[in-house]
């Protein structure tokens, strides 16, 4: 099946999922970390659904697996700033985040080696 949208891509909408969980966890940390993990943490959740609709967009199988390893180094770079912003500020819920991010990443990685066989 060829898919018209990027939007039709569920590991896509996962990750707009994750953007706004995102948005919510940092919304309720300090003023101070506006521009340390609040910036950082947007941007790289940001990043994934970003590279996913830019790569599928190019129409290429060697650009849409290039944004898509973009995309997974992403969810690298916010799982690190998850782990970190876990030690700073314990009391914070990360569950939702941290289980919508372990989907995207699985998911990533099944498309990733799923593409890489076709290539």
């Amino acid at each position: 099946m060829i898919l018209s949208s990027y939007r039709e891509l569920i590991v896509w909408q996962k990750s707009i999922e994750l953007v706004k969980e995102i948005y919510f966890v940092t919304e309720q940390l300090p003023k101070i970390e506006i521009y340390g993990l609040v910036s950082q943490m947007r941007r790289s959740a940001i990043s994934i659904p970003s590279n996913i609709a830019e790569g599928h967009r190019r129409r290429g199988l060697g650009d849409f697996l290039r944004f898509l390893s973009i995309a997974d180094g992403s969810a690298a770079e916010l799982e690190t700033q998850l782990i970190i912003c876990k030690q700073l500020y314990p009391a914070l819920n990360y569950s939702k985040a941290d289980a919508l991010l372990l989907e995207i990443q699985k998911m990533l990685t099944s498309i990733i080696i799923k593409l890489n066989n076709k290539v």
